[in-house]
């Protein structure tokens, strides 16, 4: 070989080398997982949330789907209090548990709980979860993403070797019953861990005429008031609640941001109408003869939206209260809600005996409800004696508007700024975040949650989750992988603060 085209060569051998290390170099950089960011107090030192990704992100994901398959009616998502899906749902919710680490039970009212005794078995719990059970023609997101979120979180926390040195013990808790399709009483499971259960919901019946406590006892439960009273938890073994809950409505949306910190739950009354009249033949009784139940019940219903649509004529009806009203229906301060009616017999060609309609009265200010609800009583009433026909109006539910500890609110705040800002598909986007002074925005809830129960037994703290155009109780409700990432990724990141509140107490 020729002196020249040796140097050639050589020059040529080092050009392809040092292409081959800038390669090599791209492809390190293109697939290494971006570093997070961590506020002070929340993280596990070396902890990447890319790696846990399959856990908090992926398996949540898979799991909200499995779980949305269990129902009670092949056609839509349907799992009230104690059905067979009801049952079955909480066996696989206990799986779950298992699998992260926590000792399972099922208690007298169907709640499926898991537990993790943590560095202190007997310091004080911090309990996490939901509801299990659904509305009809549910989506697959309500209570179990609470549910669900916290199994992953957990999980997590065993896998980095923390869960058994949590300064406290940790408590999932899935809860039998929080939206009372079946009984028409809402927080069953809940209400008996807060110790606030009512002894006459034993005797409520469903559409068949089954009772609580006949339901409860073909489900291999004891079924009576002295076995659910031993339920009740000692506020002195609980440290807080906090329960994840997807929103329910639009505002995170319209704020371009996955999380939100609950403030406040509104309080709620329902409402069961019975209106009774006379049973009669369809084309044989003169409509000025006629003594009908349906009519009733319509022109009632028509007052409800009025009464709710302009609530300030409840409080005396003055002038002064126009700017009461424009406040009152800009905020949504109080909702009513008409969403069963039934006739019977229920034939077309009968002109009804009886009709049955349910009324839901919700409003964070617990005296403007009980107002109304009064309103709403006495016009009901009023138009049952005009047209001549009876009316039972029975209170199936009370819950008075609670609100959220302040402190372990700025706790979730801190995890849910901290998750959005560590993921990818949030942390590049900081507009929202700094318009509100680089906090999670702050809502207050229409719905009821469980949390709303559990405020009687401790502290209660809720994060909520955005859902694809604020949709909910309906087979459209949606939530993105990636938001669902964020809110496990939140909850994980507050069991961390509560875990360097003992590093720090020790390091003191």
């Amino acid at each position: 070989m020729k002196k020249g085209n040796s140097t050639g060569y050589v020059a040529q051998l080092i050009l392809v080398t040092t292409l081959l290390q800038a390669c090599c170099a791209t492809a390190f950089f293109v697939d290494a997982a971006p570093q997070p960011f961590v506020s002070p107090g929340y993280g596990l030192p070396g902890f990447n949330s890319m790696r846990h990704r399959s856990i908090l992100r992926d398996e949540v994901a898979a799991r909200l789907k499995e779980l949305g398959n269990v129902s009670d009616s092949r056609h839509v998502l349907e799992r009230t209090f104690l059905s067979p899906a009801a049952l079955a749902a909480g066996r696989l919710l206990a799986s779950w548990m298992r699998d992260a680490g926590l000792r399972t039970w099922e208690d007298e009212l169907g709640n499926v709980h898991g537990r993790s005794d943590g560095a202190n078995a007997t310091a004080p719990a911090l309990l996490l979860g939901s509801h299990l059970d659904t509305v009809i023609d549910a989506g697959k997101y309500d209570g179990a993403l609470g549910i669900v979120t916290a199994i992953a979180a957990v999980k997590v926390l065993k896998i980095e070797g923390k869960l058994q040195q949590f300064p406290r013990p940790i408590e999932i808790i899935a809860f039998s019953d929080e939206e009372g399709i079946r009984f028409q009483t809402t927080f069953l499971g809940s209400s008996a861990i807060a110790g606030t259960f009512q002894p006459k919901h034993l005797k409520n019946v469903d559409a068949r005429g089954i009772s609580i406590g006949a339901a409860l006892r073909a489900a291999s439960h004891l079924g009576t008031l002295e076995s659910l009273s031993t339920m009740k938890y000692e506020p002195t073994s609980v440290w807080g609640y906090v329960e994840l809950h997807i929103e329910q409505g639009p505002v995170l949306e319209a704020h371009g941001l996955p999380l939100g910190v609950v403030e406040a739950i509104a309080g709620q009354t329902r409402l069961a109408v019975r209106v009774e009249g006379s049973q009669g033949h369809a084309g044989t009784v003169p409509m000025s003869m006629r003594k009908d139940p349906m009519i009733a019940a319509a022109q009632s219903i028509v007052a409800i939206e009025n009464i709710c649509t302009h609530p300030e004529k409840g409080v005396g009806g003055s002038r002064g209260a126009t700017a009461m009203s424009t406040a009152v229906n800009h905020a949504g301060a109080i909702v009513c809600t008409v969403g069963e009616i039934h006739s019977w017999p229920g034939a077309s060609n009968v002109i009804p005996g009886e009709v049955m309609f349910t009324i839901d009265v919700r409003s964070k200010d617990d005296s403007n409800r009980e107002t109304n609800v009064v309103r709403i009583e006495s016009e009901i009433r009023k138009i049952c004696r005009k047209r001549g026909v009876g009316c039972v109006i029975e209170r199936k539910h009370e819950a008075n508007a609670i609100g959220c500890a302040p402190g372990l609110s700025d706790r979730l705040n801190a995890a849910a700024f901290t998750a959005m800002r560590e993921l990818p598909p949030f942390r590049n986007n900081f507009t929202a975040l700094e318009d509100g002074g680089f906090t999670a925005p702050t809502l207050v809830s229409g719905a009821g949650h469980d949390a709303m129960a559990m405020a009687s037994l401790t502290q209660v703290g809720m994060l909520f989750l955005r859902c694809t155009g604020g949709v909910s109780h309906s087979p459209a409700e949606h939530v993105q992988d990636d938001d669902i990432w964020a809110g496990s990724l939140a909850l994980l990141r507050f069991m961390e603060g509560v875990l360097g509140d003992l590093s720090q107490n020790q390091s003191a």
